[in-house]
């Protein structure tokens, strides 16, 4: 640019950088809010640490509102995943009924108010080498008194058993799909039999050694049952 700038071509240049770095500024301003909004989404709502299903869905409405309103700074970005968001908020925020049911009977069970048990799970947002963590845990310990151990215990476990996505369906689709290319209609019999061949047929490979050659009935119950044919009343074929 120092050696064009007093030629025509110099002009040009100067032109085209001087567009670049006012479209350099745009692009950089829009990245930093998507960033903003996609952490807030990925730490304070989809979270299985933060606040009840109705914050939730305001937060969630709210970052929502905000990226539509910079859809047209890149449509072919953020228009695709502002769509997917307005038409699965429920599913997405599934997870945070299921838990809010949890926190209300774990409040109902140690009589303390649901408030405090939802404090208690947003406390797991914070490092535990932070000052900020040990402040809000003396202000609920001091408020539960003794039952804050036992509530976070049970906190703690609600959130355990508590999975966010469909992983779980979708792994079961996966393992079903496979036996339904064998008959075109699909009625209860027939699910029935598939269940129980599938929960009493023995793992032949697992990543967890304990799981190989026992079913997952023998797994749960602990106890060991003949082969499934033979539960069924049938006789397996043996080479003599």
């Amino acid at each position: 640019m120092e050696k064009l700038k007093r030629s025509s071509d110099g002009r040009n240049l100067s032109h085209k950088l001087a567009l670049a770095r006012k479209a350099e500024t745009k692009a950089v301003s829009l990245a930093n809010d998507v960033r903003i909004l996609v952490d807030w989404m990925h730490h304070d709502i989809l979270s299985l640490s933060g606040p009840n299903l109705s914050e939730r869905q305001r937060l969630y409405d709210f970052i929502v509102e905000e990226l539509t309103n910079r859809k047209s700074l890149c449509p072919r970005r953020i228009g695709p995943a502002c769509l997917m968001l307005e038409n699965h908020r429920d599913h997405l925020l599934a997870f945070a009924s299921v838990l809010d049911d949890k926190f209300t009977k774990i409040a109902a069970r140690f009589n303390v108010p649901v408030f405090l048990v939802h404090a208690v799970c947003e406390l797991e947002r914070w490092n535990s080498n932070d000052a900020v963590y040990w402040q809000r845990r003396g202000m609920l310990q001091n408020k539960l008194k003794d039952k804050f151990n036992p509530v976070e215990t049970a906190v703690k476990q609600a959130m355990l058993s508590t999975p966010r996505a469909s992983s779980i369906v979708e792994n079961l689709n996966s393992r079903l799909r496979n036996y339904f290319f064998l008959r075109r209609h699909i009625g209860n019999d027939y699910l029935d039999l598939l269940r129980f061949f599938l929960n009493h047929h023995r793992f032949e490979r697992s990543e967890r050694a304990e799981r190989i050659g026992r079913s997952p009935a023998e797994l749960l119950t602990g106890k060991w049952h003949s082969h499934w044919l033979e539960l069924l009343g049938f006789e397996r074929f043996s080479r003599n």
